[in-house]
């Protein structure tokens, strides 16, 4: 008898633990990630969407997760007509995002601090034009949704063109080195 309720107490705990993992599937057309872009002269920004993306929490804390960004859905919002389209081609194009050969970007989270007050830090590998690269940012749980802003040092990643660190004398032409991301995570459960 001993031993049944030993083996019952064993699997009430094997539950316990299984449900408090909790995993979370992205509603990829209702996840919006938000763009944004500075130079001397202004910025400019847009969206691109989200292909497909999870990420498991358990413990209070986002353990793993993985995101795939559909690079080819860039878009521009503060340009209209000819302008927009210049600038989209050109973020497109081999001296930015080069959409043509590397259609996706991926987020793989490897960890997190312990969720408080409904915000944590979260750390992963981010792969931008083949090229993986540690980053961290905080995201805010915000009822159903997940709320993220990552700022990417686009040199890290092989997206020179217009920047300080490569070039001289850009005067007016230079583009910042970080680009940021606003991400609104929607689950689709």
């Amino acid at each position: 008898m001993k031993k049944i309720v030993s083996i019952m107490a064993s699997l009430l705990f094997l539950v316990g633990a299984v449900a408090s993992a909790q995993d979370f599937k992205a509603d990829s057309k209702n996840t919006v990630i938000s763009w944004t872009g500075k130079k001397v002269s202004g910025k400019h920004y847009g969206k691109v969407s989200l292909k497909e993306g999870s990420f498991s929490v358990k413990n209070n804390k986002i353990e793993t997760g993985n995101f795939v960004i559909d690079m080819s859905s860039i878009t521009v919002e503060d340009l209209t007509g000819d302008s927009n389209a210049k600038l989209l081609g050109h973020l497109k194009s081999d001296d930015f995002f080069s959409t043509t050969k590397f259609t996706t970007a991926t987020l793989v989270i490897t960890g997190s601090e312990v969720l408080k007050n409904n915000e944590t830090v979260v750390t992963g590998n981010l792969t931008i034009k083949g090229i993986v690269k540690p980053i961290s940012f905080t995201v805010k749980k915000d009822g159903s949704k997940f709320l993220a802003s990552v700022s990417v040092d686009r040199t890290l990643y092989d997206i020179r063109y217009g920047s300080g660190k490569f070039f001289d004398n850009l005067g007016n032409n230079m583009i910042d080195d970080f680009f940021v991301l606003e991400v609104a995570f929607t689950s689709a459960q």
